[in-house]
């Protein structure tokens, strides 16, 4: 009598054997910083293009991209205003909500509007909004430049004497500045606004004038200057590392996907030392 094995499926088990830790070793450090660095030097190339693009043919075919920077604008901005709301109010309740515990201990509310202007306006506000965008609007961008560049149209636009840059990651890219600034400014608004409410159903014993007055009193001319130069560096990095990732090499199909993590992943990390940036020009001002 003949018995029979079952085993696993052959794809799960090559799967399983070729699989290995992650090696960190100085070999793997170093690759990883030589690709970095070859990543920054495409990445900077290509924003030099850009740019280069964007002044030189600044005049032509206006007609054509004023309606497309008006699209990515409101791709950037108003789609996403409902989940944004949602966003503002859940971040003045966290923040209200663990300043206001701490600060009744040492009867110190009169720092509450001082929280939320170093919390909301200077860090958390512009970053967070960076994230909705990216997640949203960037993460489009790679799939609908990726597939484009898969079945030709790309190289079809170049065969019709149109300019991809110019037709394709520029109006992005300004889009993408200018709907972000805005996107942040509601944010921040709507989460001054939900933090106060928040406070207000605690039983804060802080009238609104005290609240707006709070507010000014932190708040300062560099404030407004470098909020809207990092929410426009967001933007404009986030639409470089997206367009970048969809058009800088020939994609098939199935590379989409992994190029669409990639541009994500490399987006955060940018935003992110382009924070540190800016909180250093903070501190040294």
């Amino acid at each position: 009598m003949q018995t029979e094995t079952v085993s696993q499926p052959a794809t799960e088990t090559s799967l399983l054997r070729r699989w290995r830790p992650p090696r960190f070793g100085v070999d793997a450090v170093g690759r990883r910083v030589l690709d970095f660095i070859a990543l920054v030097r495409g990445l900077g190339a290509f924003a030099l293009i850009t740019f280069g693009v964007m002044f030189n043919k600044r005049a032509k075919a206006s007609a054509v991209l004023r309606p497309l920077i008006i699209t990515h604008i409101a791709r950037a901005g108003l789609v996403l205003l409902p989940l944004t709301t949602f966003a503002a109010v859940g971040l003045g309740l966290v923040i209200i909500g663990q300043s206001v515990s701490l600060l009744s201990r040492v009867v110190a509310n009169n720092f509450l509007g001082t929280i939320m202007v170093m919390a909301v306006v200077r860090e958390l506000g512009p970053l967070l909004a960076a994230g909705l965008l990216l997640s949203r609007t960037g993460a489009a961008s790679v799939i609908e430049l990726g597939t484009a560049r898969a079945f030709g149209e790309v190289e079809a636009l170049e065969v019709l004497g149109i300019d991809p840059i110019h037709y394709l990651v520029v109006p992005r890219v300004i889009g993408m500045a200018l709907g972000l600034f805005a996107l942040t400014v509601y944010l921040i608004l709507g989460a001054l606004i939900s933090g106060y409410l928040w406070a207000f159903v605690q039983d804060v014993p802080l009238t609104p004038g005290d609240y707006l007055r709070q507010l000014a009193g932190a708040l300062r001319g560099l404030d407004f200057v470098l909020l809207g130069l990092k929410t426009a560096a967001f933007g404009t990095v986030i639409a470089l590392v997206t367009c970048y990732h969809g058009l800088a090499q020939p994609l098939s199909i199935g590379e989409v996907s992994r190029a669409t993590i990639g541009a994500v992943g490399q987006s955060i990390v940018f935003c992110v030392l382009l924070d540190a940036l800016f909180l250093l020009i903070y501190l040294v001002a």
